[in-house]
C-alpha cells in the first residue's frame, strides 16, 4: 500500500514553505549570516515577560474563553479605535488567535465555498495561496511591479473579476517587499470592493512598522468596516514571534463563523499571552517606538549596501525586509540564493518563494544586527563581482 495515496489531493496541491527550506540547509552549515526569517532579533521587553511570569505566579493556567480574554479584547478596541479611529464591540466583533496565521486560516474557511476565488496581490507571504486552496477556494494571484513599488492598483485587479471573486486578500505593509500603500492608494482599492461587492481580508501585522507616513487601516475608509476583516498581532512590533498572539476584527457575523471553527480545533489562545499582550498594548508602545527607529537605521544602511552593489531595488518603506532585483546577474533567484549560500554563507529567501512575480527578486530581512548586515552585504557584493568575471 502507498499510504501518500489516502493524502488530501489539496494538501498533495501545495508546495512546502520556500522559506524554511533554505534555513534547513543553513542550519547545518558554520558561520552562516541569516537575512532569511521575518522575526525580530530582539527580546520581548522585559516588562512584557514578567507580566507573563506574575501571571504564572498567580496561577493563570487557565483555559479563556474561546475569544480571548475579554480585557485583551478592550485594549484591541481602544487600541484601534485610538490609533485608527475604527470602533469594535469587543464582545462581537474581535477574537484573539494563535497568530495572524491562524486569523487568515479562520477567515478562509469560515468564507469559502468550493470554487470560490481569492484576488491575492504578488510578491506575497507564502501562507496566503495555500490557505486559500486548504479551504477549498481558488487563488488568483495578481502581479504587482518594482515601477509602480508594488502597490496594488484597481485597474490591476478589475482584469482579474470574475462571478466568483468573493475575497480580496491584502497585505500592507507587504511582506516580502516592504511596499505600503498611502490612504488615497487605498480608497481607491475601497472603491472597488464595493463595486464588486467583495469581502476584503486585510493583513495588517506590520501596521506600526511604517517608516513613511502613517499607516491606514482598511477598515477606517468609508463603508468598509463591516466588509474587511483586519488581522492583527504582536509578534513584529513588540518582538512577541513565539507567543503566538494575533487577532481578528469585523463584523459580528464574520468573527462568530471564525470562533465557531477556532472553538472547535484550537480552543483559545494560550492565557500565558494573552496576559502579556495585555501588558504590551498598555504599555509597549515606547518599547515598538525604540526598535522602529532600529529598524529604520538599519533599512537605511541596507539599502544604500545593495544600490553600491549595482542591484536596482526600490526604498522598502514598511516592515523589515529589503526586495532587490538580481536580474542583471544572469541568475535565477533561486539559483542565486543556492549560489550565494554555498560561496559566502548569506541564507536569503528567493524572490519566486512569494509567487510567479517575485522571480528576479530575493528577499532579505534587515531584523538582524548591524554587524551581521554590514558583514553580509561584504559578502554578497563579492558574489555579486564574482558573476560578472565569470
Amino acid at each position: 500500500m502507498t499510504w501518500s495515496d489516502r493524502i488530501s489531493p489539496a494538501v498533495k496541491s501545495i508546495p512546502p514553505s520556500g522559506i524554511r527550506r533554505f534555513f534547513d540547509i543553513a542550519a547545518e552549515m558554520k558561520g552562516v549570516i541569516s537575512l532569511g526569517v521575518g522575526e525580530p532579533d530582539f527580546v520581548t521587553p522585559w516588562h512584557i515577560r514578567e507580566s507573563c511570569i506574575y501571571g504564572l505566579n498567580r496561577g493563570y493556567t487557565s483555559y479563556s474563553s474561546n475569544a480571548g480574554l475579554l480585557e485583551l479584547r478592550e485594549e484591541i478596541c481602544k487600541s484601534l479605535y485610538q490609533d485608527y479611529q475604527v470602533t469594535y464591540n469587543p464582545r462581537t466583533e474581535v477574537l484573539v488567535t494563535v497568530g495572524v496565521s491562524e486569523g487568515l486560516d479562520l477567515a478562509m474557511r469560515a468564507l469559502l465555498s468550493p470554487g470560490d476565488e481569492v484576488l491575492i496581490p504578488e510578491p506575497c507571504y507564502v501562507s496566503y495561496k495555500s490557505c486559500v486552496t486548504l479551504a477549498g477556494g481558488v487563488a488568483v494571484p495578481v502581479a504587482t511591479t518594482m515601477e509602480n513599488e508594488f502597490r496594488i492598483t484597481a485597474g490591476e485587479l478589475e482584469a482579474f473579476v470574475t462571478p466568483h471573486t468573493k475575497i480580496l486578500l491584502i497585505g500592507y505593509p507587504n511582506n516580502p517587499t516592504g511596499a505600503i500603500m498611502s490612504r488615497d492608494d487605498l480608497a481607491e482599492i475601497a472603491l472597488f470592493a464595493k463595486k464588486h461587492d467583495l469581502i476584503v481580508i486585510s493583513d495588517e501585522i506590520y501596521a506600526k512598522l511604517t517608516y513613511d507616513g502613517t499607516h491606514t487601516c482598511f477598515a477606517s475608509l468609508p463603508d468598509m468596516a463591516e466588509r474587511t476583516i483586519v488581522l492583527n498581532g504582536f509578534s513584529k512590533a513588540y518582538a512577541m514571534t513565539g507567543w503566538r498572539i494575533g487577532y481578528a476584527a469585523s463584523n459580528p457575523d464574520f468573527i462568530a463563523a471564525m470562533t465557531k471553527i477556532h472553538q472547535y480545533t484550537m480552543l483559545c489562545t494560550p492565557i500565558t499571552a494573552q496576559v502579556a499582550a495585555i501588558e504590551a498594548l498598555k504599555r509597549g508602545e515606547k518599547n515598538v517606538e525604540q526598535m522602529t527607529a532600529e529598524y529604520n537605521q538599519r533599512r537605511r544602511l541596507i539599502l544604500e549596501g545593495f544600490r553600491k552593489m549595482g542591484l536596482d531595488c526600490f526604498e522598502p518603506k514598511g516592515a523589515f525586509y529589503l526586495f532587490p532585483s538580481i536580474k542583471n546577474t544572469g541568475l535565477t533567484s533561486l539559483q542565486f540564493a543556492e549560489q550565494l549560500l554555498q560561496a559566502e554563507k548569506v541564507a536569503l529567501v528567493p524572490g519566486d518563494a512569494f509567487g510567479e512575480s517575485g522571480e528576479g527578486f530575493i528577499r532579505c530581512s534587515y531584523a538582524t544586527s548591524t554587524a551581521n548586515i554590514k558583514e553580509a552585504l561584504l559578502r554578497i557584493g563579492r558574489f555579486v563581482e564574482s558573476i560578472k568575471h565569470r
